[in-house]
């Protein structure tokens, strides 16, 4: 399993361009053996202790191999919104491993 997570920051003011954007990206996943498994955007009290700005939302999502993660990212429909996801994201910090069971 290939695990992703995303910490997302996004220029303030688009918070509904970037929600339109995962309203295409999100349903994608499942198409190619992917599983959302959280998505999440914390809340300042949620912080205990922090070197970094906090992101607009953490994602963390599984994939069952590296090809379907790469047929995700290549994904016809999700490429025709990425002006949405440019629109609205100032920057993206991917972190990927695997979940070993």
């Amino acid at each position: 399993m290939i695990v992703v997570t995303q910490l997302i920051y996004i220029h303030k003011g688009q918070e509904t361009v970037f929600d339109e954007f995962e309203a295409v990206a999100i349903p994608a996943i499942s198409r190619y053996n992917g599983r959302l498994l959280f998505r999440l955007r914390p809340a300042a009290d949620a912080y205990i202790e922090s070197d970094i700005e906090p992101p607009y939302e953490i994602h963390m999502v599984e994939f069952a191999q590296e090809a379907d993660l790469t047929a995700f990212m290549q994904d016809e429909e999700r490429k025709r919104f990425l002006n949405l996801k440019e629109q609205s994201v100032r920057s993206m910090m991917l972190v990927k491993g695997e979940n070993y069971k």
